[in-house]
């Protein structure tokens, strides 16, 4: 950062701003949660970045980026990923994006004890996506509290819809067939931010 002495009063700045978000700020201003001056001032190019889900020929270059980065921070030496591991991330959808992908990537370094990635190192929401997010219950012999496993499950499902939507609470209410005003109450209540849940 430059020394407040090296500038002269009145003297101009040549700056560029680059920002970037997961929310809907159109549907923000109109709801007056974001500036409506400051929406147009950072609103001159606006670039559309889809989810990884839509670019899948970018997740074998991410993930060998993650790789690299991974394996030289833990000391691992060179490692490579299975075609099969590398299968199962392609067909993945990623609702939390490229920071999930780079997550996985990063548990798989910590866990790998050869130079050779497998399946076996990725975790479970990605081996066997079709089974997350449902409720399996079980009661054990000392009971369960009813209410806490409700709300357990409304979580889960918030939390699902929240990052399949990259963080539009519009669109995740659509997805689970309730009023907006309805979902921003059950988040509130079980404290769950946009935020907190997704990864750009």
């Amino acid at each position: 950062m430059l020394a407040p002495e090296r500038f002269a009063v009145g003297q101009k700045v040549d700056a560029r701003i680059i920002s970037a978000t997961n929310r809907d700020l159109i549907a923000d201003v109109t709801a007056g949660r974001f500036r409506e001056d400051l929406f147009y001032r950072l609103h001159v190019i606006s670039i559309q970045l889809p989810p990884l889900k839509d670019r899948k020929d970018d997740i074998p270059l991410l993930t060998l980026h993650f790789l690299g980065k991974y394996a030289a921070e833990n000391r691992k030496g060179d490692l490579e990923l299975t075609p099969d591991a590398l299968d199962l991330l392609t067909e993945y959808d990623w609702p939390g994006n490229v920071r999930e992908l780079e997550n996985v990537v990063e548990r798989a370094v910590v866990l790998s004890t050869g130079e050779s990635l497998d399946v076996d190192l990725l975790p479970s929401s990605v081996r066997h996506p079709e089974t997350v997010g449902f409720f399996a219950p079980s009661l054990p012999a000392n009971g369960i509290s009813f209410k806490e496993a409700v709300s357990d499950y409304e979580r889960q499902l918030i939390v699902k819809a929240l990052q399949t939507c990259g963080g539009v609470q519009k669109k995740a209410a659509e997805m689970l067939r309730v009023k907006p005003t309805t979902l921003h109450e059950m988040m509130k209540r079980l404290n769950i931010s946009s935020e907190s849940v997704v990864s750009v």
